[in-house]
């Protein structure tokens, strides 16, 4: 990965180049490799590389074209750029370097806005056009790489990490008190909010455009559920193999030492048998366990090792987590409550000694409605259709309060059930997969908390998402909410 930095000054006051020096080492870790900064007039860009393609000094960023009249910062990687490539010198261009960051920017030249439509990648960018004096800024389609911004009317920061927007004296550390709301209910914050009040995240298949006549944001890519394959279920699967396998591939270029993250999962599992498939030397793979045999899985990722006999390295957690706490909280820069985190903070660790980048499975569960809450939610739907209504509003919910009283995970999940049967299914889905039940909250929050978030519902961001997705089928409406958010 890749730090990017930036400031705008709509009022045309000169960027301080410290500032966005400043910035950009904030985010060495993300680049340890190299380093640039451009500050012109009202704009500053900084870059912390971290080589991938073309380790030259070609890929150098701040990256200007040859006229110098486009500048871009880029994090992430472009997989079919080469193609790209090949059609911009068809149609005239002349790039200096083999990066993909270059055949952005000449995308940018040929298309503008519309050069999103031909990336295939992970990518959060930032392009200064000179001669239309604005800002073009854009993320994956899914949200790989992160992207902040800040807007006060006067001056519009952005930075791949939100400790870099917070260096400038301009920007206030105030609490959003909605997002805190959602953090409790959660256990992390969703896009487009930050904990900070005047920070805010670019969603993910979002372009935003800041000039001095204001900011406009659009959405140049969604999901659609509208038309179902017609096919069988071994098509299905046929498609869905090629798909997988021309996916891994084109992530597999790369100039630097590349492997794998190995759980034993399925999705990793699978990642790992299609890089064997393609590449000729053993595959690097990074597996950790855990000293608790409840939670141990190191056995199956072993197993896969085995069977594809790849370069494989282990690294067991000890329970003593607490000691990269300080570390995790660090770099999410706010509110953050997955455990996930923790194993993935280990494995990153252990993989970064012998490769530099590194596949997983990531996303696997969303896709393929793999999580235990899709089969909860199915038991749910069958009883709601099942029951009288009158009984689901009224007879279920004391009993809901009774077992919630319970300290075992058994009480808890009943309570749950019974207490979202009296709900609809997009909002009985909410309510299974939150946190803070209504008594908790009420302790929690105090009267300048409640001030702040006023009648703000947290429901909301998933509810929006249930219902804007184009299918009336509530597995794929929560499928498309989970991916969504």
């Amino acid at each position: 990965m890749c730090g990017i930095v930036g400031k705008y000054n709509l009022d045309g006051s000169p960027v301080n180049p410290d500032l966005i020096t400043a910035m950009s080492n904030e985010l060495i870790h993300r680049g340890p490799d190299d380093g640039g900064v451009h500050v012109e007039g009202h704009v500053g860009l900084g870059h912390r590389r971290l080589s991938i393609i073309d380790l030259s000094p070609l890929g150098h960023q701040p990256m200007a074209t040859a006229d110098e009249k486009l500048w871009i910062v880029f994090n992430g990687e472009i997989y079919n750029f080469r193609e790209k490539r090949k059609e911009l010198e068809a149609k005239g261009y002349e790039l200096r370097s083999q990066s993909d960051t270059e055949v952005i920017l000449y995308l940018y030249r040929e298309y503008g806005k519309r050069c999103l439509d031909h990336l295939r990648g992970m990518f959060a960018f930032a392009i200064w056009d000179k001669e239309k004096d604005l800002l073009f800024l854009a993320r994956d389609r899914i949200g790989k790489k992160p992207l902040f911004y800040a807007c006060d009317g006067k001056t519009f920061l952005f930075a791949s990490e939100i400790k870099s927007i917070l260096l400038d004296p301009c920007v206030e550390k105030r609490i959003h008190w909605e997002a805190f709301a959602d953090y409790f209910r959660y256990l992390y914050v969703p896009d487009p909010k930050t904990i900070y009040r005047n920070i805010y995240k670019l969603e993910p298949g979002c372009g935003l455009v800041c000039a001095r006549e204001g900011m406009k944001k659009e959405r140049y890519w969604e999901v659609s559920f509208a038309n179902p394959p017609g096919k069988g279920e071994d098509a299905i699967g046929a498609d869905l193999l090629k798909v997988l396998g021309e996916s891994v591939k084109l992530r597999m270029i790369s100039d630097v030492p590349l492997g794998a993250f190995l759980s034993g999962g399925i999705d990793s599992s699978a990642v790992v048998a299609l890089m064997a498939m393609q590449q000729q030397g053993p595959v690097t793979t990074c597996s950790i366990g855990f000293d608790s045999r409840d939670h141990d899985e190191i056995r199956y990722a072993r197993a896969i090792a085995e069977k594809f006999h790849t370069d494989h390295h282990e690294f067991t957690v000890k329970q003593n987590v607490e000691e990269v706490l300080e570390d995790l909280a660090y770099h999410f820069d706010e509110p953050f409550a997955d455990s996930s985190a923790v194993p993935t903070y280990y494995v990153s660790r252990i993989a970064r000694r012998k490769v530099t980048v590194a596949l997983a499975g990531d996303g696997g569960d969303e896709n393929f409605a793999g999580y235990e809450k899709y089969a909860y939610d199915r038991v749910e739907n069958r009883l709601r259709k099942a029951l009288p209504s009158a009984l689901r509003t009224t007879a279920l919910p004391p009993l809901a309060r009774m077992l919630g009283r319970g300290d075992h995970p058994f009480f808890q999940k009943g309570a749950t059930l019974l207490r979202t049967l009296g709900f609809d299914a997009g909002y009985g889905f909410y309510l299974t997969n939150t946190e803070l039940n209504t008594p908790l909250w009420d302790e929690l929050i105090n009267e300048d908390t409640a001030r702040g978030i006023g009648g703000y519902d947290p429901s909301w961001v998933t509810r929006s998402r249930y219902e804007e997705a184009d299918t009336d089928d509530h597995l794929s409406k929560i499928l498309y909410t989970d991916l969504k958010t």
